[in-house]
């Protein structure tokens, strides 16, 4: 397969809200949080695909330490896309969970080990790790990628969201608000989301990510 397998429908009455991720970034790990603590008090079925970071950055001048970090990123989504490609997208939410927890609160390197391990997490087989210096499933996953850039443009990064037609990068957001303070965040993303020619509300951010 070249093009990621089709989602499942949500149950009526049920809002999608799909979202685009790359294991490595701290940000949209929040985000993701975030959005699960929206399921419990919404009615809204999150959906999961993978971008990438090192093809976002492909070609650009960057800093030695972020091009290493690009460099040792793509493992984690060629795993993410070899699953999905293999077993279809329902993989993907505790495959991503799974790689999260490892990378963002246990500091985990980006090896084979935290890839065997992250999959044995999931329920997937750890020989998928295989997958993560292969470039077998690339096509696949810079479609997945280019779909997310389609719908907010060139100039942002991850996290990607889609709801109902509307899409947008972020909310980037720290810690990952928790019950109804994550269901009013929502409302007004969605309220801001919704008026036509709305494009950007922004402050510089002063915190790094807190993974509490």
């Amino acid at each position: 397969m070249t093009q990621s397998p089709e989602q499942p429908a949500a149950p009526e009455g049920v809002a999608v809200a799909d979202m685009w991720f790359d294991p490595a970034c701290p940000w949209a790990w929040i985000t993701s949080r975030w959005l699960l603590e929206v399921e419990k008090v919404r009615p809204v079925r999150v959906r999961w695909h993978v971008m990438s970071l090192s093809v976002l950055n492909e070609g650009r001048d960057l800093p030695q330490d972020y091009r290493e970090l690009l460099d040792s990123a793509w493992g984690a989504v060629r795993v993410c896309t070899a699953a999905e490609q293999k077993y279809g997208p329902e993989v993907l939410g505790a495959l991503y969970t799974a790689y999260g927890e490892r990378f963002h609160h246990e500091g985990a390197p980006r090896t084979e080990e935290t890839h065997r391990a992250a999959l044995a997490a999931a329920d997937l087989p750890e020989d998928l790790a295989a997958f993560a210096d292969s470039t077998e499933y690339d096509t696949a996953l810079r479609a997945s990628h280019a779909e997310a850039m389609k719908l907010v443009g060139e100039d942002v990064g991850t996290p990607v969201i889609s709801v109902e037609g509307v899409s947008f990068f972020g909310p980037v957001v720290t810690p990952t608000p928790r019950g109804e303070e994550a269901g009013r965040l929502w409302d007004g993303v969605r309220l801001v989301a919704g008026v036509e020619g709305f494009y950007e509300l922004k402050r510089t951010r002063t915190a790094s990510p807190s993974f509490e």
